[in-house]
C-alpha cells in the first residue's frame, strides 16, 4: 500500500444551500487532481453541516430552567448547554465544564458535537449533519468516488484528539485480518482494523484545523465499494465493558 494523502485547497466560505460537491471538484482540480473511482474525499462536517444549514444562533435560543441551573453548575452559557441537551439522547458524564453526551446519531462526544470554533457570527454555533452517511451518499454520487465525513473527537484513557470517522459512502469500514496467519503460524482471532477511523485520523492532519483546508484527496487504499454505515462502528451497549 502507497498511500497519498493530500489537502484540497481552494474551497471558499460554504454557506447554506451551497452545492459542496461541486465546490469540492472544482477544489481537487484546482489543487492539480483529477477524482478517480478509488479516490476518497475525506471533508469535515463543519462544511456539511454549513451547507445544510445546521447553524443556529445562540440569540434565538431560549434555555429551560435545566440548563440555567446547569450553566450555574458549570459556568457555561446556558443557551449554549439547551442547544447541547437538544442535541444528545443523554449525557454520559459531566465534570466541571465538560458535558460528555450521546447524539441522537450514537456518538459519543464533547458537548454532542456542538461547535463554536470555525463558524462566521460570535453568538453562531453549528450542529453536526442530521445523517452523517446521508451526506456522504450525496457527495459519494456528485463526485464518482468514495467519501468519509469526519469530526474531531477525544479518546477514552488517552490525552490528545484525533479525527474520526462518523459518515461513509461506498468505502468499507474495516480491514479484517481475523482468520489470517501471522508470521509464527498463528491465525488471528480480534485483528479487526477501523480502516475509515485510520483514514480519518490521518486525513485530519493533512487538513489541520486553522488552515481553512476543509478537505483531503485519499489516493492508494486499495478498497472494494460496500454499502457501509457509521453505525457499524459504534460499540453496542451489551459489549460495552465500562459501563
Amino acid at each position: 500500500m502507497n498511500l497519498q494523502i493530500v489537502p484540497i485547497h481552494h474551497i471558499p466560505e460554504i454557506r447554506p444551500g451551497l452545492n459542496l460537491g461541486e465546490y469540492l471538484r472544482q477544489g481537487v482540480q484546482a489543487s492539480g487532481w483529477e477524482l478517480e473511482a478509488r479516490d476518497i474525499v475525506a471533508v469535515t462536517q463543519k462544511v456539511i453541516s454549513k451547507a445544510e444549514g445546521r447553524i443556529v444562533k445562540l440569540s434565538g435560543i431560549e434555555p429551560s430552567v435545566y440548563s440555567l441551573s446547569l450553566g450555574r453548575q458549570t459556568g457555561r452559557d446556558p443557551r449554549l448547554i439547551e442547544l447541547i441537551r437538544r442535541e444528545s439522547r443523554r449525557i454520559v458524564r459531566m465534570r466541571g465544564d465538560v458535558l460528555i453526551c450521546e447524539t441522537h446519531h450514537g456518538f459519543i462526544c464533547a458537548n454532542a458535537g456542538v461547535d463554536q470554533s470555525n463558524v462566521e457570527g460570535a453568538d453562531s454555533v453549528t450542529l453536526l449533519p442530521k445523517d452523517p452517511d446521508h451526506s456522504a451518499r450525496q457527495l459519494a454520487e456528485l463526485l464518482g468516488c468514495g467519501v468519509i465525513v469526519t469530526d474531531t473527537f477525544g479518546r477514552v484513557w488517552r490525552e490528545g484528539l484525533v479525527d474520526v470517522a462518523i459518515g461513509i459512502a461506498r468505502v468499507p469500514l474495516f480491514v479484517d485480518y481475523r482468520g489470517q496467519i501471522d508470521t509464527y503460524g498463528r491465525a488471528l482471532k480480534a485483528t479487526l482494523l477501523s480502516a475509515a477511523d485510520a483514514l480519518a485520523a490521518a486525513a485530519g492532519l493533512v487538513m489541520g484545523k486553522t488552515a481553512q483546508t476543509p478537505a483531503a484527496l485519499i489516493r492508494g487504499f486499495p478498497w472494494e465499494e460496500t454499502d457501509s454505515s457509521v453505525a457499524t462502528l459504534l460499540r453496542p451497549p451489551e459489549r460495552d465493558l465500562f459501563l
